[in-house]
């Protein structure tokens, strides 16, 4: 442990009643009591048995909250000695994991989403903002609101898309109907929004009718790989993480086959800055199985082979900090609430991730990236103020409803 904080104030006490304390003294204290099995666990397998021994009452903070314990070790992050560059042996060990990790067929794709995305209603409306964006929000100012920032994305991506009315638009892993519904009743296209989850899908479909948008607003349960095209405009927000490695190549060939010769597509997506590797045990078990972070490396090499034109690239980084930091404090004021439609493990498994994925980003190696394509090397502007213009323009008539609200 001492090796691993060097910086900030931990106390913990042993099992055998024992207390240390790690680090430099500077910046608040955070306490934590350990058992003899959450000892166990942490010698055996420390990435999955730290959350393991968290949901199961074996590492008790009082001093603290788990937010602060896992911010304390990420803030040691750079003190921690460089991994050595992984040989070929390790190589083809990782890619023989990666590919039994991350085979989603079609049938192990809609488990695996059934899993994390088929929970409660009443569990995402309590902690996301009120048109239930489950992704990254860009925050233009540092004074936004969550609600902001998720307004923001969505002008953002749609920016991007460049749409004129009419257009038909496919929303891979369309999640709630949230980006489906604004794009067809903003900019009048004609959306198809397809998803794994059987819960999201009822609710962006009643979404669509209380919105009077059933006729351009489509919503069904399809995997990408069987959808029909073709489409003048593709967008997918937070769903490549689900494809995984193995089908990289197969989910930018179905892109590229589904988009009309002019068309263009957006992918919004988590991504690493490190080499491509392997999914966190503990997130892999729990939280998003079948799921992986690709590196941009990969995702440009699947790319390629497509023969897509990659017309746009854009990093955002501590933008997904800011909205987990969001979520996370709303999901513990309605804890109580939570704990009632599941119980205290699944309240703390979800503190676990929901604090674990804000200090990847905010001190790992996670980031998002946006993604545009094209089949063709004219279908865009050759200057990108087209989407700086767009996303002032929505903004200004965004202020103009405001006010006339007012």
């Amino acid at each position: 442990m001492q090796g691993i904080i060097q910086v900030g104030r931990l106390r913990v006490r042993h099992p055998n009643g024992r207390i240390e304390t790690y680090g430099d003294g500077a910046g608040p204290l955070v306490g934590l009591r350990i058992s003899s099995a959450a000892v166990r666990r942490l010698v055996s397998n420390p990435s999955l048995g730290l959350g393991e021994s968290y949901m199961d009452g074996e590492i008790t903070i009082d001093e603290g909250d788990i937010w602060s314990l896992l911010d304390l070790v990420g803030r040691n992050r750079r003190h921690r000695p460089r991994r050595k560059k992984t040989g070929p042996l390790g190589r083809v060990v990782r890619d023989v994991r990666r590919r039994v990790q991350q085979w989603n067929d079609r049938e192990r794709a809609k488990a695996n989403v059934a899993h994390h995305y088929d929970l409660s209603y009443d569990l995402y409306r309590r902690f996301l903002d009120a048109d239930m964006q489950y992704s990254c929000a860009y925050f233009a100012r540092p004074d936004m609101s969550l609600e902001d920032a998720q307004t923001a994305k969505r002008a953002h991506l749609a920016a991007k898309l460049k749409l004129e009315p009419g257009m038909r638009v496919l929303d891979v892993g369309c999640g709630w109907g949230g980006l489906g519904l604004e794009l067809a009743g903003r900019h009048g296209v004609h959306v198809q929004g397809i998803t794994l989850s059987e819960e999201q899908l009822a609710v962006a479909q009643r979404r669509a009718q209380e919105a009077g948008l059933a006729d351009r607003a489509k919503f069904s349960l399809m995997d990408f790989r069987d959808v029909k095209g073709p489409f003048d405009r593709i967008v997918s927000v937070g769903m490549f993480e689900h494809v995984g490695a193995p089908n990289f190549e197969a989910y930018f060939e179905a892109v590229r086959d589904l988009l009309t010769p002019d068309g263009v597509a957006v992918i919004h997506s988590i991504g690493r800055t490190s080499p491509p590797g392997l999914t966190d045990r503990w997130i892999a078990k729990y939280i998003f199985p079948g799921g992986y972070i690709p590196a941009l490396s990969e995702t440009l090499e699947a790319v390629e082979k497509t023969g897509l034109w990659v017309t746009d690239i854009e990093v955002l980084r501590l933008h997904y900090a800011e909205t987990l930091k969001a979520w996370g404090e709303r999901f513990m004021q309605e804890r109580a609430a939570i704990a009632e439609i599941y119980d205290e493990r699944f309240c703390r498994m979800w503190e676990f991730y929901l604090a674990g994925a804000e200090i990847a980003f905010r001190y790992g190696d996670h980031m998002n990236f946006q993604m545009q394509l094209a089949k063709r090397v004219d279908a865009l502007p050759m200057t990108r103020d087209y989407m700086v213009d767009d996303e002032r323009a929505g903004a200004a008539s965004q202020r103009d409803k405001a006010r006339s609200a007012a």
